[in-house]
């Protein structure tokens, strides 16, 4: 958005509320908190995962709630996996709307300490939308880079593959 390289004060604020929108993602979904995860997202959101494809925040509240229902096998409630997330890279489009990517190492936590707790490897394709002042995940893709490789690429602000 600038041209000349120096981000205004608004454009570093959006940032980071960008950057904490993956954080908070990962920490909400983890702790079983799907209410406040799904607020995170736009009312017409898009999100496609190794596990399917959600339209919309009733949809996505029910595939996350589904999900984490079936890795808590012990029934702990919380914390059945974590989700790491890093390397977030994050390109503002215009004043409204960014496109980002960021690594994921997702795994396990009820498994047994012998057990490798890895289940994949991947990178989220975000866009987010600034609605009502407050920046929100409108559209993610999971690129799945190990153990089956799905990655339908591109850069932020530059291709990058978003669900349609």
């Amino acid at each position: 958005m600038s041209t000349n390289n120096v981000l205004s004060a608004d454009q570093l604020t959006s940032l980071e509320a960008i950057r904490n929108l993956r954080v908070l993602y990962c920490h909400h979904l983890d702790s079983g908190r799907i209410d406040s995860l799904t607020k995170l997202f736009t009312e017409d959101a898009i999100v496609q995962v190794d596990r399917g494809r959600w339209s919309g925040r009733e949809e996505i509240h029910t595939g996350l709630s589904k999900a984490f229902a079936e890795y808590d096998v012990e029934q702990r409630g919380s914390y059945p996996f974590v989700h790491l997330v890093s390397n977030q890279w994050v390109e503002l489009l215009d004043e409204n709307r960014a496109e980002g990517r960021s690594h994921l190492q997702f795994l396990l936590a009820e498994r047994a300490v012998d057990v490798n707790p890895l289940v994949l490897i991947g990178i989220y394709a975000d866009e987010y939308r600034r609605v009502d002042g407050q920046w929100l995940i409108s559209r993610t893709r999971l690129d799945v880079i190990w153990p089956k490789p799905d990655i339908a690429g591109g850069e932020p602000g530059n291709g990058l593959v978003l669900p349609t």
